[in-house]
């Protein structure tokens, strides 16, 4: 019997721990968000003219700019109402990002990040968004 309570109470603290670790590592950032390395190398099949620049500014304004915010900063409208941050593509770590990797985060979301390969089914005005992305400086 006494075996059997050590046992209940070794399986019980077992039980907890486990409980305990889930919950932390909950608690913790997102983890970063990585592309898969066909995206990475993936180059546009578009041009960053001027006119592709000025459809991604548009299609930005329609689909991106509520959260993200007109210059990118990540202070868009509904930027508050979110329980993570939007992102900053002012940032030099955004502006360094792969051109296919952007491409891949428009397309495919994550979480709270909508996906938009059924709202926006052309890829190129996809690419269009991530040339117009490229745009933003930091001030």
């Amino acid at each position: 019997m006494k075996n059997l309570s050590k046992k209940i109470i070794r399986i019980t603290a077992a039980v907890f721990m486990t409980s305990a670790l889930f919950m932390i590592v909950s608690a913790q950032t997102p983890t970063e968000w990585v592309a898969p390395a066909k995206f990475v190398s993936m180059k546009s099949p578009t041009a960053a003219s001027k006119e592709n620049i000025a459809s991604g500014k548009d299609l930005y304004a329609k689909h991106c700019k509520s959260c993200h915010g007109a210059t990118g900063l990540g202070d868009g409208a509904k930027a508050a109402t979110l329980d993570v941050p939007c992102g900053d593509f002012t940032a030099a770590k955004f502006q360094k990002e792969a051109d296919g990797s952007v491409f891949y985060k428009i397309t495919e979301g994550r979480g709270k990040m909508p996906s938009f390969k059924k709202t926006i089914t052309d890829d190129n005005e996809r690419w269009n968004i991530v040339h117009y992305m490229k745009t933003f400086k930091a001030k």
